[in-house]
């Protein structure tokens, strides 16, 4: 099947895809086959779909084709400690396109060198869950540019050595996407692109052990659609139709979607709700292995056909899942995962000024595979899901509320309730529907609303709400991953209200951390007598002294210390460099052994190191 692909490339193209071919195309075929191969036409769509790669291919611009091969030189590159980046709403951080391309100098200033620009694809008209609903793969929305907007952009980005992150919704897709449309006009073919059930009898089989993800605003997992006559499956919004991957018609589509994208200059795509794509009777239809057969494959054909561009997986799931959407050296997946349980654990140990729980992840962060990396972070666009975390904070031994029998659901729910404000609290966010009536609510809000800046009232409250600013990053930075700033964290924006006034919104308190980017506070980021001045020139002296420390590569060593007190998390990073952080709002001591340089404080220390609370302490063996 691979002569299918080489016979459409030119005489300069064909021996190195010829050498790309030797490595993937087995794995290729194999994976598919496991998928597909019981169809009487698998050999025959097989062979489509290598034609299909081969114009791809063909059609990768000569400046993309010259990346890969420098990337193929270098598979580790995105795992050095310089790497770092910026998530931002296109319409909310420069209002189109070519504003955002307006924005490179600062992103440069911050030295961002990957910058996730949230869904910018044409969306359903109306209501599209922040963009997520694509009724195009092929075009940008209209209100943010055009195609030729984005080729601009990718190309301003690329020579300022920045990596442009796109979402590409795997899932599904809107109602109105042209699948769709072609399915609601009786479309036979198109129908088949989709799950649709004639009556009720599957629909409320699967129902019997599926999830809700949002259980208060969109019940259910399917949706009656009257043009067709049917249920399709929405496991989100009844405008979200899910795609049927048994279908082999739907994987060699959204591949070449795909691999168009990576050809306008896309380096890293993220890969959203990758968990759901296979489904099964009598399971939560999550995980599944085919879901990482289906990622196996289409990582195949992203190392035949564009080498250079990363694959990253949203998947939302507990420690233990994570490993699998990594793949092994065997059979490798996306080269990027979420450490969700890291970003919630973090918020956890300031809530309960203990460790334990946080501690339990970072005990439970398995090795990773060579060339691949978690994705730390402090804040998304999402909410907070502290689910997540139900077996750390059953099983961390620090005595909390959580048991074997809860599941620590019990103790997350606190943990929930604290940062909607309850317990006494100095935060401010809102609780968000959780797909388990069980279990604990997930939280929304902006980083500085929920660490205290929001209630503060007193400069002393402003500069301890800062400083669990400045924590949570230090351990984003600090962990060993591939770091991620939420836009506006960098000035401690807070949470923005507006979205109450818009009727499709008030629902969805996601909002609260989706704002428009402050110009006000942006003026003022050098000024340190100001609170965006102190956080960003604080969180900026971070990321330098990270990017001048090997041992903050995401794939340098880090191990656990057992000797740090409870509010305490204490990291050592290869065995010259230490990190040091109090979660407590209490000072905290501890012993260090011979002489440190302080990289934050710019001093020597040693012997017994107090911490004050909140504190952040990067040391370096003398």
């Amino acid at each position: 099947m691979s002569d299918r692909l080489l016979a459409v490339l030119s005489d300069e193209l064909r021996p190195l895809a010829a050498q790309r071919l030797a490595a993937a195309e087995p794995v290729l075929r194999r994976l598919l086959a496991g998928l597909y191969g019981e169809r009487a036409d698998f050999d025959a769509w097989l062979g489509e779909l290598m034609e299909s790669l081969g114009a791809l291919y063909a059609a990768r611009p000569a400046e993309l084709r010259a990346l890969d091969a420098q990337r193929v030189a270098q598979p580790d590159w995105f795992l050095n400690q310089r790497m770092l980046g910026y998530c931002a709403y296109v319409q909310n951080f420069g209002g189109d396109l070519n504003g955002v391309a307006a924005r490179i100098p600062y992103l440069r200033e911050l030295d961002i060198s990957y910058l996730h620009l949230l869904p910018f694809l044409r969306p359903r008209a109306g209501e599209n869950d922040g963009g997520f609903a694509v009724s195009s793969f092929d075009e940008v929305d209209p209100a943010l540019g055009s195609n030729a907007d984005l080729d601009a952009l990718t190309t301003q980005l690329r020579a300022a050595g920045i990596s442009l992150c796109s979402d590409f919704i795997l899932n599904h897709v809107a109602d109105d996407h042209a699948w769709a449309r072609a399915a609601k006009a009786g479309d036979a073919g198109a129908r088949a692109m989709f799950h649709v059930f004639s009556d009720r009898d599957m629909p409320d089989r699967y129902e019997r052990t599926l999830g809700q993800v949002f259980p208060q605003v969109a019940p259910g997992n399917f949706s009656f659609i009257e043009a067709l006559d049917g249920w399709a499956w929405t496991t989100f919004y009844p405008y979200q139709w899910d795609l049927n991957y048994a279908n082999p018609a739907v994987f060699a589509s959204m591949a070449a979607a795909l691999l168009r994208l990576a050809n306008r200059g896309i380096e890293v795509f993220r890969l959203d709700s990758t968990a759901f794509l296979w489904k099964r009777e009598g399971t939560n239809s999550m995980n599944q292995p085919e879901a990482h057969q289906l990622l196996q494959a289409l990582r195949a054909i992203v190392d035949i056909v564009a080498p250079g561009v990363l694959l990253k997986a949203e998947a939302i799931v507990p420690t233990r899942e994570l490993p699998a959407y990594l793949g092994s050296a065997e059979a490798p997946e996306c080269h990027i995962a979420y450490h969700s349980s890291l970003m919630a654990a973090g918020w956890v140990a300031l809530a309960e000024q203990d460790t334990g729980v946080l501690r339990e992840v970072i005990r439970n962060t398995p090795a990773l595979p060579a060339a691949a990396t978690w994705l730390s972070y402090v804040r998304c666009h999402d909410d907070i899901g502290w689910n997540v975390l139900r077996a750390e904070a059953s099983a961390d031994g620090s005595g909390g509320s959580g048991n074997a029998g809860d599941g620590g659901a019990v103790r997350l729910a606190r943990v929930a309730r604290f940062f909607s404000g309850a317990e006494g609290s100095y935060a401010i966010g809102a609780a968000f529907q959780s797909t388990d009536p069980n279990a604990a609510h997930g939280s929304n809000g902006m980083a500085a609303s929920l660490a205290g800046l929001q209630a503060a009232r007193t400069d002393e409250e402003r500069a301890l709400a800062l400083r669990r600013m400045l924590l949570l990053h230090g351990l984003a930075l600090s962990f060993g991953a591939l770091p991620v700033l939420y836009m506006g964290d960098e000035l401690a924006m807070e949470n923005d209200y507006s979205y109450q006034d818009r009727p499709q919104h008030a629902m969805d308190s996601r909002w609260l951390q989706r704002p428009v980017f402050d110009q006000q506070r942006w003026k003022h980021r050098y000024d340190v007598s100001t609170v965006p001045g102190t956080m960003h020139q604080a969180l900026a002296k971070l990321v330098r002294i990270r990017s001048r420390h090997d041992a903050l590569a995401a794939n340098a060593p880090r191990a656990l210390l057992a000797d740090a007190p409870d509010g305490m998390l204490a990291l050592a990073r290869g065995d010259r460099f230490l990190t040091l952080m109090n979660f407590s709002g209490q000072p905290q001591s501890y012993a260090l052994q011979g002489e440190w340089r302080d990289c934050v404080a710019e001093q020597a220390t040693g012997g017994t190191l107090v911490l004050e609370p909140y504190a952040t302490h990067w040391l370096e063996r003398e």
